[in-house]
């Protein structure tokens, strides 16, 4: 039960994009199109889903206070590497998007070419190292950091298919002039993040 609220919690009550806003460049760069934001929002899952317990394993066992003590070395136990977290975090992040990048290049060429510099840009998307900085400052454990890893990626996903479905109704809509484009956007997330806002009742 705790994990199931740890999920709920992360996708809705603090979701990465519309309670803390990171991820927003591109979440408002790609909802234009439903079918581009699916697939973003599917390698968000992805590489959130596996660097986040990646990087805890890595915090853990060699960049936290005192993390190698487990090699035996003398001095090693008052070691604390942590101040390498950013570093070493973004480079597991840009070999996983390098996966995807690949993969996404091989099997599905048109996704790839819709997602542009968006795609190779999840290696420095806020959204992704927040989540796993957000992994160390909570002292998450294992099992916490892939739970929350993979439902922080599915809070992303949500949030930008259903900002993309409105932009796509919005098509067929009168807005006014002045709110066309980004301003409708802007709006639009914010009722949106409201709407994820009411899950806050829930106590699991």
């Amino acid at each position: 039960m705790h994990y199931l609220g740890l999920a709920v919690e992360t996708i809705f009550i603090k979701n990465i994009l519309l309670a803390y806003f990171l991820g927003m460049c591109s979440f408002l760069a790609i909802s234009k199109s439903v079918e581009t934001s699916i697939g973003l929002g599917l390698a968000v899952v992805f590489v959130n889903g596996i660097t986040v317990p990646l990087n805890w394993v890595i915090s853990e066992y060699l960049l936290g206070p005192g993390a190698l003590q487990w090699t035996g070395l003398a001095g090693m136990s008052g070691v604390d590497l942590s101040f390498l977290n950013y570093i070493i975090f973004i480079a597991t992040i840009a070999a996983m998007v390098q996966l995807v990048e690949m993969a996404l290049d091989r099997f599905s060429p048109t996704l790839y070419q819709s997602l542009g510099i968006f795609l190779p840009l999840i290696a420095v998307n806020c959204a992704i190292l927040g989540s796993s900085l957000f992994m160390v400052e909570r002292e998450y454990g294992f099992i916490e950091s892939a739970v929350f890893g993979s439902s922080a990626g599915a809070g992303f996903f949500l949030a930008i298919v259903t900002l993309a479905t409105m932009r796509y109704k919005l098509r067929y809509s009168n807005v006014p002039p002045g709110l066309r484009g980004l301003g409708i956007a802007m709006l639009l997330t914010g009722l949106i993040s409201m709407a994820y806002m009411s899950f806050s009742g829930i106590n699991l």
